[in-house]
């Protein structure tokens, strides 16, 4: 319901949980670097600066919003969390988030993807995600599709699919 509450909200500033500001603490305030040689292959005057949004623990922005998620789960008594990933970098974000607040991630990532960066799915794993190929033996959905073409690469929509499916089930 927290979340729910700030995606209708209509104030401008919403406070952020002391318990998600502390997490925040191990890598923001994220750096800020100008792009000087950028500037000058455009040619142009203006300055150029970006986020290097890497110093989190799972190597991108995405605990920013992750995190928050999690605690706010937790806070509800949410016991599992289940999502999709498609390269890893949510499913990392999502388990890490997870692991702070002692709640269960379950993970369906891409095929191709979990095939070819399996250091994304160990680093779910370390931090006590179940990261499944997608598709995988766990749904009816995931079955079916393996059963009609067993080397699928997968895709974005039936990892979330999956995770849809798997939280609909764990839920009853």
């Amino acid at each position: 319901m927290g979340l729910i509450r700030q995606e209708a909200s209509t104030e401008r500033w919403i406070p952020i949980p002391e318990e998600v500001r502390e997490v925040y603490r191990l890598w923001r305030p994220t750096p800020l670097y100008r792009a000087k040689r950028l500037e000058e292959k455009l040619g142009t005057p203006a300055r150029i600066y970006y986020k290097w949004g890497g110093v989190s623990p799972p190597g991108s922005h995405k605990p920013n919003t992750a995190v928050a998620q999690a605690y706010y789960n937790m806070k509800e008594g949410t016991a599992r969390i289940a999502t999709e990933t498609g390269a890893g970098q949510w499913g990392s974000a999502l388990a890490f988030g997870c692991m702070l607040f002692e709640l269960k991630c379950t993970i369906y990532m891409v095929a191709a993807s979990y095939d070819q960066k399996p250091y994304r799915r160990v680093m779910m794993e370390t931090w006590n995600g179940e990261a499944y190929r997608s598709p995988s033996r766990n749904t009816e959905f995931g079955r079916k599709l393996l059963e009609e073409d067993p080397d699928t690469p997968g895709s974005l929509g039936i990892a979330i699919s999956e995770g849809l499916v798997f939280h609909s089930w764990q839920i009853r």
